[in-house]
């Protein structure tokens, strides 16, 4: 990455009155036509992200950006998330730029590393891996109380942080209630999307805004957790699949046997991954009993 790209200049300018001076930049982050950066001083930390108003295969991101802001404002306002994760949001010559809360913490693929291979069968481990998971479905309770389906659950949404807990970030493709214009959803990343959600793409027009409820959460928090576990995506298909073959094979809901490849037994794990991935989304836990299920394992 280019580290020498700076930040816009209009955001910067307004946060330094929330970090403080001298503050620091580091670019984090250049793909899919937008841009991170991690603004530090010396009275806190911030993530700062704007689109790439050069590339041209990411038109909507400026449009993105402004979404995501609109639906931290609400979900704030709805105590679904804390009321400090907003920093501040605008434009600039390029487009739209959107502060965060800085959360310390890495990726959850990266955090179950030490569980993906035999030797992570350790009394330790065991409750580290149902903590994460519990206070991830815990983040997913707070946002489906409020009438809201965060829309991404997926390992590089989510970040793991010392404390060994889940804290969930971009909410970009959100869906809450209430028809405000908004850009069509239709799905995220494609190894996590629920069958449903995958069924409904492959029958509409890509125009066509498909809401996702709380269920598709689940199944993507249990795709997740099979997927960082066990090293495999849940659902068989071949990396360099089309897209539209890809979500073919996730809407039959037919997932790999978690016994064939998780990397050890851990019965209590593979129980609670296994009703997250039920097939029809009435049959999946919700969060808030998703979380006691964790606690109780």
């Amino acid at each position: 990455m280019d580290q020498t790209l700076p930040p816009p200049g209009e955001a910067v300018g307004l946060l330094k009155y929330h970090v403080g001076e001298p503050a620091t930049t580091r670019l984090l982050s250049d793909r899919r036509g937008s841009r991170t950066w991690k603004i530090e001083g010396p009275r806190g930390v911030v993530a700062l992200k704007a689109n790439n108003p050069d590339d041209d295969a990411a038109r909507n991101k400026a449009a993105e950006m402004a979404q995501e802001d609109g639906h931290l404002v609400r979900l704030t306002d709805a105590s679904a998330i804390s009321p400090g994760y907003r920093v501040g949001a605008g434009t600039w010559e390029g487009g739209r730029w959107l502060a965060v809360r800085w959360v310390d913490g890495i990726p959850v693929w990266r955090a179950f590393a030490p569980a993906r291979g035999p030797e992570g069968d350790r009394p330790s481990l065991r409750p580290w891996l149902l903590g994460i998971a519990r206070t991830w479905a815990k983040r997913l309770a707070q946002l489906h109380a409020a009438g809201w389906a965060h829309a991404d659950v997926q390992p590089t949404n989510t970040l793991v942080t010392k404390a060994g807990a889940a804290a969930v970030i971009d909410y970009a493709l959100a869906c809450g209630p209430g028809d405000r214009p908004r850009l069509p959803y239709r799905g995220a990343l494609t190894h996590t999307t629920a069958p449903e959600i995958a069924g409904a793409i492959l029958s509409t027009t890509a125009r066509t805004h498909i809401r996702a409820e709380p269920p598709a959460d689940i199944w993507g928090l249990g795709a997740s957790l099979f997927w960082c576990w066990t090293g495999h995506r849940p659902v068989s298909y071949e990396d360099g699949a089309l897209r539209e073959d890809k979500l073919k094979a996730i809407s039959k809901a037919a997932t790999l046997p978690l016994g064939d490849v998780r990397p050890w037994a851990f019965a209590e794990f593979e129980k609670v991954i296994r009703a997250c991935l039920a097939p029809a989304p009435e049959e999946r836990p919700s969060a808030t009993d998703l979380a006691a299920l964790f606690s109780t394992s």
